[in-house]
């Protein structure tokens, strides 16, 4: 339906730069139009951004949908403006917007371009009414999102309060009232407005009306959380926390207009308070934070390098950008280049390349020469670019399906397009500039993004690539009257048609058709049942992240898979809704003790919990975990509290040792531990080298403590564990690791062999069709395949060499080296060689000589590709030895000269080397591996 809005939109601008006044369409015009809006909408089709959101499960394609309605209703009013009634168009399109809304906000940002519509039409345009319509436009927007979307529901919760609180009314009374008391206003206005003929107010006053009535669709949100589901997330339940959710005060906060540079900490401001629902009533829990932007050293207009934490390693990536050094201080210089070749150039215009232009592959591009850039296909473009195209290593050329070359040609017609657009409809032209700019560039600016986003941002910009689509629709004109100038023949047109469909859209299909075809591919479901399957009956699963996380729910409320394993995500354990949503028993998992009770962590409430000294507290012995978070963290206690410089208290855990008591009778009866394990007495927690605890942490150590061994406890990752030194407490059963009362052992061989041999899938319905596998399923098929190496390695050490092999050959004969190569270039410090070499290294111990010979010629092939490819980007002349050894010196800050392309892939050059050694080593001699 996206497309077929497009279609009908591009249509319309199309007649109107080929019919001639007065006149009636003959069949040559209908077909030219008809063709623009077919070489148009089938490029957005098949364009990579849009279809990539189109295929996926997320909210962009339905946000498309809405962007297209009510662009082409605008278009729609415009074509019947002076009709009685045209003015319900207007009407219909802002109760499309408030349906929208529910969505994606995406859609608000057509409005500067259906004010543009509105002006043209109804008034004879200047160049001062243009610029005051756009400012118009701007304004409505801004009253949109701040008014009618955050203030009116922040409002009618602050009367719900108000009305609980004070009147003791029952919960929802104050919502109704505020806005029956709006619907009121709304009303006396749209009378006043009809009894002084102002016919503008009244348009406006519908117009809102609408809005509100699509808007109040979130109710559901509302409806849904008190119904209590299992997956109930942000627990939107009530007036106060949907103002929140809405607010988006889940989130981080980041400035636009005037803000400081990375090199000062913005302070945090008190904002009001935060209340939430209790029982009969609202209380409050404590302060609402707000980061003041404005009063830092270094605030200025225009901050774009704002991001002083350095997760991603933001600051390399604002140096690398702007050429700072390090030390150095931005200036507004600075910041300007670092919006326009980090935020315009790199995460805007280069995804506008990637769909009119091409592909170089699908690894995530940092900047380097290799990775994610725009490439055209054509070589002295490409070559001049980014160094020569023919030395890259095949897995990320040829063999990545999403190597799709362009020629420039969708690029080439967009423009042609637009030029004939500014040329002939200037009024149309700045529409669709507007529609392009805010969809586009304005999005760059709001965002602000710091440097190194955790993934490709492309799917935010598709609103822009749409409009880019119009306009390669009417580039077809342009070349229909090229060929009727060089031809001289009435099958110019046809000609005309021919040539733009199998130079744009077939063209684009043929090449992406392979990359974004998501038939047969199951790996989310699979690898979320394999992490379910190698749990035991009635565990708590610990998740780290969203990719795990959705799929583990989806699999357990839609499939029922597992039923009786709690999910437990650790990134948001931090929420006090989250955390009390264990209290109770959801599907067939039963509730969960948190030693806290509600109150104790409602809110703000233990956000952050210090160490200190206690008295009565050794810091060389170990204390019951449990006893001490019971009796000392989770009392008010004032020995066991601090009081801050501004009133608020802090509470506490004892600067020292802990323990986790072992119920050996537990664990040996529901096999936690294994016959011959040697059990201990206790689990010993050193955290007396943290200076604190954020509540999620907190909460993940209550639950454990809190548990006493009646639950297995299993985690998808052993990361967070090892930050608080329990890993060494975990043993691998699959693709989880357990929580078990025995010192260093790594893996439970009897149940992770048949975990794997039994119950795992692999990603796609059958081994005899090929499956895209994208860079993010890549990393998720290394960590199944790495789970088979640890357990195939474990096997073979224990001296069971025989299922050592089963499982590896179990893996090689589900997964084909086709879809999923050995050896493969990846972006992340060669992580994926690195996991296929710990699968060699499983191979060499359990003597499987044929998956060694196949699973080194992968590797090494791929390693040796990549060191000729980054020896192509410097002098031809310096050895690989060479150019190691210069990368070494560099990398080891003794200094060196280095091409520029060169020096981006030091850390891949010396793993490239070291891991290709390695291979050399262990083929010479096995025993070296031994």
């Amino acid at each position: 339906f996206t497309i077929l809005f497009l279609f009908w939109s591009i249509t319309h601008f199309a007649r109107k730069l080929v019919e001639k006044k007065n006149e009636p369409l003959n069949n040559q015009q209908v077909f030219t139009i008809l063709s623009c809006g077919a070489v148009g909408a089938l490029a957005y089709t098949f364009s990579d951004s849009f279809w990539y959101s189109a295929v996926e499960g997320e909210v962009y394609a339905l946000s498309s949908f809405f962007t297209a309605l009510v662009f082409w209703s605008m278009l729609k009013w415009e074509r019947q403006a002076d009709q009685p009634h045209s003015d319900r168009w207007l009407i219909f399109i802002f109760y499309m917007m408030g349906l929208s809304i529910g969505v994606h906000l995406l859609n608000l940002l057509t409005i500067p371009a259906i004010i543009m519509i509105y002006y043209f039409k109804r008034y004879q345009p200047t160049v001062g009414g243009a610029i005051l319509a756009f400012i118009i436009g701007c304004f409505i927007t801004g009253v949109i999102q701040k008014f009618l979307i955050q203030s009116t529901v922040k409002m009618a919760g602050s009367f719900d309060v108000y009305f609980v609180n004070d009147l003791g009314l029952p919960f929802y009374a104050g919502f109704a009232f505020f806005f029956l008391l709006l619907a009121a206003v709304i009303v006396w206005a749209m009378r006043y407005a009809a009894k002084k003929k102002y016919q503008s107010m009244k348009l406006a006053l519908w117009s809102m009306t609408f809005l509100l009535l699509g808007y109040s669709t979130y109710l559901s949100t509302m409806i849904r959380s008190n119904a209590d589901p299992a997956v109930d997330m942000f627990n939107v339940d009530n007036p106060v926390s949907l103002a929140g959710y809405l607010g988006r005060e889940q989130y981080n906060d980041w400035p636009i207009l005037y803000g400081p540079d990375f090199t000062d900490r913005a302070p945090y401001i008190e904002n009001g308070a935060s209340y939430a629902k209790y029982e009969d009533r609202y209380v409050n829990t404590g302060k609402i934070m707000k980061t003041d932007w404005a009063n830092t050293p270094s605030s200025h207009l225009f901050p774009r390098m704002w991001d002083n934490n350095d997760d991603r390693q933001q600051q390399e990536c604002y140096r690398r950008f702007t050429a700072m050094e390090p030390g150095d201080s931005p200036t507004m210089k600075d910041n300007i280049s670092y919006f326009t070749r980090y935020q315009a150039g790199w995460m805007y215009l280069r995804y506008f390349m990637w769909n009119f232009a091409g592909k170089q592959n699908d690894l995530q591009g940092f900047g380097n020469a290799r990775d994610s850039n725009w490439v055209s296909g054509i070589s002295f473009i490409d070559n001049t670019l980014y160094g020569n195209q023919t030395q890259l290593p095949q897995t990320i050329k040829e063999h990545n399906k999403s190597h799709n070359k362009l020629y420039l040609l969708p690029f080439l017609l967009g423009v042609t397009g637009l030029a004939l657009q500014y040329k002939r409809k200037r009024k149309d032209f700045l529409v669709n500039l507007l529609l392009f700019f805010f969809t586009g560039l304005a999005i760059v600016i709001y965002l602000n993004q710091s440097g190194y986003q955790p993934r490709e941002r492309d799917y935010a910009y598709v609103g822009s690539f749409y409009v880019f689509a119009i306009w390669i629709g009417l580039g077809m004109i342009a070349v229909k009257e090229l060929l009727q100038r060089v031809m001289k023949l009435p099958v110019a047109n046809y000609a005309a048609a021919g040539l733009c469909v199998l130079a744009v859209p077939v063209l684009m299909a043929n090449q992406e058709w392979d990359d974004h075809d998501r038939s047969n591919k199951t790996l989310a479901a699979d690898m979320a049942r394999d992490y379910l399957q190698s749990c035991p009956a009635n565990a708590i699963l610990f998740s780290s992240e969203d990719n795990d996380t959705y799929a583990l729910w989806y699999l357990q409320e839609v499939e029922g898979v597992r039923p009786d394993v709690r999910v437990v995500v650790n990134t948001i354990f931090s929420a006090d809704w989250y955390i009390n949503q264990l209290r109770y028993k959801i599907n067939k998992s039963d509730p969960i003790d948190v030693i806290f009770t509600p109150e104790q962590i409602r809110g703000s409430n233990r956000d952050v919990v210090y160490f200190d000294k206690v008295n009565g507290f050794d810091s060389n012995k170990y204390y019951d975990l449990f006893q001490v978070l019971k009796n000392v963290t989770a009392s008010d206690n004032p020995q066991y509290t601090r009081q801050t410089e501004d009133g608020d208290i802090m509470h506490l855990l004892p600067q020292c040792k802990f323990s986790i008591p072992v119920d050996t009778t537990i664990v040996k009866n529901n096999g936690t531990v294994q016959p011959g394990d040697t059990i201990l007495n206790e689990l010993q927690v050193d955290l007396s080298s943290k200076r604190y605890l954020f509540k999620n942490d907190l909460a993940l150590l209550s639950v454990i403590a809190a548990n006493n061994w009646r639950r297995p406890i299993c985690f998808t990752s052993d990361r967070a564990l090892a930050d608080l030194g329990l890993d060494k407490y975990t043993r691998q059963e699959g693709m989880t690791y357990r929580l078990a009362p025995v010192e260093n052992s790594r893996v439970n061989n009897e149940v992770a062999y048949k975990n794997i041999m039994e119950k795992f899938r692999y990603g796609k319905v059958s081994s005899k069709k090929t499956v895209y596998y994208d860079e993010e399923n890549r990393r998720r098929m290394n960590y199944i395949r790495l789970a088979h190496a640890q357990v195939a390695i474990s096997l073979a050490q224990s001296g069971r060499k025989e299922q050592a092999r089963n499982v590896l050959e179990h893996f090689d004969e589900q997964v084909s080296e086709k879809d999923f190569p050995y050896g493969m270039t990846s972006n992340r410090g060669n992580q994926h060689n690195i996991i296929a070499s710990e699968f060699l290294r499983a191979c060499y111990l359990a003597d499987d000589k044929m998956l060694i010979k196949k699973v080194t010629a992968s590797i090494k092939k791929d390693l040796q590709e990549q060191l000729r490819y980054y020896q192509s980007l410097g002098d031809e002349n310096m050895t690989t030895e060479q150019m190691v050894t210069v990368a070494y010196s560099l990398f080891q800050g003794k200094g060196g000269e280095m091409p520029a392309r060169q020096i981006s892939f030091i850390n891949d050059i010396l793993s490239s080397w070291q891991l290709l050694q390695q291979l050399e080593e262990w083929e010479k001699s096995q025993q070296k591996i031994l």
